[in-house]
């Protein structure tokens, strides 16, 4: 695809650095530099570095070196030069002033990676990975990012779309052929190749709960009644004094957040008010968005005093906890302080002996706390990460999967009541569309527009 307009924009972080990266792409990238720069690089060979100086007219702006990358070996596929500059805000921008002085344009959000997607470089799938690469903040969001935009999960989905577009053209000779009353597509080996594929389609949709919290962590309430030690048990998983601790109940009145990486995935911390009866206003502002939070968690750590909470008073908590939230949580039960000289081994026995799920600790003395943190990992479906599965983190993708289940069970239900063959080729049709969407086999513009304007600018 010929895309006619040069575009630039900043390809590092901007601000004031070392070195700054500036990237030039399109059908007269070359001209263009060659005006600003002390050398002409048009003539030079792809994927070399050459040193040079940025001219404004006559005055020396900055010492550069500069990439030269031809068409099609490019991130664009384009004619593309990258300009390493000195760190400097006024040379960013005043090199980028020059380069549009003499006919570049401003790059939009995303578009180096959308005409690189445009321009057969990628697949709408590996695009859109490029920016959960640059998002990863753990070591399983990245592997995942990367074996997204090698292509490992377009490998998968246009294996499926290929193995029922086979059987979907045997459905359409049927019907060019509907006179004849000729069969062309075996309705038993196309009932086993549906079965196959929605496995498969399944298994990827059902991932996206694993995906999803790779990309943005996992969500862990710590809840509990006041003086339980909740925030001295956030300052012992962080390692650092991160909340306040107090003798005094009711210190904690509003939610506190923070995240440590365990295993490579991100956990999100969030100490909570203390829950109890209360009439102090604020108190009780602070308790309600406790609630809220156990609500988006997807982790509850019930955090109870060992030395003086009852069976029935941990009890009627849980209840409560479980009354406010509509979701199935995992819970761990925290028993702490047990290091305590109020603590009574045989009391303690005999009341939570049976608990499953629970961990004695002391948050002040971090014992076990590294038996919780493996805990953590253990709710998350590490083995999963580790396999080299794929794991689908995209909401997007998520929703084309679950559409294209819902047209793969639709077809099965057809063809178990023996409807007609132009009845199931809609429904084949609509599910060949669905994965053709995350790859951008089918795609609209405003879909394009929406998924590359949340990439930064510059990439």
């Amino acid at each position: 695809m010929m895309i006619q307009n040069t575009i630039s924009a900043l390809s590092t972080p901007p601000g004031i650095g070392g070195i700054a990266v500036i990237r030039v792409s399109g059908t007269e990238a070359f001209s263009i530099c060659d005006k600003i720069l002390s050398r002409k690089i048009s003539d030079k060979p792809s994927h070399t570095a050459h040193h040079a100086w940025v001219l404004n007219g006559a005055e020396k702006l900055d010492e550069v070196v500069v990439t030269i990358f031809r068409s099609p070996k490019s991130f664009t596929g384009e004619d593309t030069v990258e300009i390493a500059c000195h760190g400097s805000v006024f040379i960013q921008q005043k090199i980028l002033e020059l380069l549009m002085e003499h006919g570049a344009e401003a790059a939009g959000p995303g578009e180096f990676t959308m005409r690189a997607y445009l321009n057969g470089k990628m697949d709408l799938s590996q695009a859109e990975a490029v920016g959960d690469l640059i998002a990863s903040e753990g070591s399983a969001a990245h592997k995942q990012a990367l074996h997204q935009m090698r292509g490992g999960f377009s490998k998968e989905i246009n294996a499926l779309r290929d193995r029922l577009i086979h059987f979907a053209s045997m459905v359409e000779l049927e019907l060019d052929f509907a006179e004849e009353d000729v069969e062309f597509a075996n309705r038993d080996q196309f009932k086993a190749l549906l079965q196959e594929i929605l496995q498969v389609v399944e298994g990827l949709r059902e991932s996206f709960a694993l995906g999803n919290a790779l990309k943005n962590g996992v969500p862990v309430a710590i809840i509990g009644a006041p003086n339980a030690g909740k925030s001295t048990l956030l300052n012992a998983l962080l390692n650092e004094e991160r909340a306040i601790v107090s003798e005094i109940a009711g210190t904690t009145r509003d939610t506190i957040e923070d995240r440590i990486t365990l295993g490579g995935i991100r956990f999100n911390f969030i100490d909570t008010a203390g829950i109890r009866s209360t009439e102090d206003a604020v108190e009780k502002m602070g308790i309600e968005r406790a609630f809220e939070k156990a609500k988006s968690a997807s982790v509850i750590l019930l955090l109870f005093d060992a030395t003086n909470t009852s069976a029935q008073v941990l009890e009627a908590m849980k209840q409560q906890i479980l009354s406010e939230t509509d979701e199935k949580k995992h819970f761990i039960l925290l028993a702490n302080k047990v290091d305590s000289p109020a603590f009574n081994s045989e009391v303690f026995e005999a009341a939570f002996g049976n608990e499953k799920n629970l961990i004695r600790i002391s948050a002040k003395n971090k014992l076990n706390i590294e038996t919780l943190k493996t805990k953590l990992l253990n709710t998350v479906n590490s083995g999963k990460v580790n396999s080299g599965e794929t794991i689908v983190m995209n909401a997007r993708h998520h929703q084309a999967l679950t559409q294209a289940s819902a047209s793969l069970k639709s077809i099965m239900h057809g063809m178990n009541n023996e409807v007609p063959g132009d009845l199931l080729a809609v429904d084949i049709r609509k599910t060949l569309y669905h994965l053709g969407e995350i790859t951008g086999q089918i795609s609209a513009d405003d879909l394009l527009h929406t998924i590359f304007s949340k990439f930064c600018i510059g990439k």
